[in-house]
């Protein structure tokens, strides 16, 4: 395993990088998931095409939220990954 490779304070600057990416991905999408929602009364008085804006946030918008949040995951471990010198062959 590559992470072998890291002295001990490598390894921990590694794993904080990467927890905290993981808290910031958590906290979008607990906003997307929860916060959102709970404005979509005030948010269904505004209308689109003749739809309640709350309903293009939760029908659609957390959705893409959600897949934008998977690519920037993806491309923010993989740069932490080369940073550290562990990323995949």
């Amino acid at each position: 395993m590559a992470e072998s490779r890291l002295t001990a304070s490598q390894q921990a600057a590694y794993w904080e990088k990467t927890k905290r990416l993981m808290l910031v991905i958590l906290a979008a999408w607990f906003f997307f998931s929860f916060v959102i929602h709970f404005w979509a009364p005030q948010l269904n008085q505004i209308r689109i095409l003749g739809f309640p804006l709350g309903y293009y946030m939760a029908a659609q918008g957390s959705l893409i939220a959600f897949v934008l949040m998977c690519v920037w995951n993806a491309k923010s471990q993989d740069k932490i990954d080369h940073e550290f010198g562990v990323q995949d062959e």
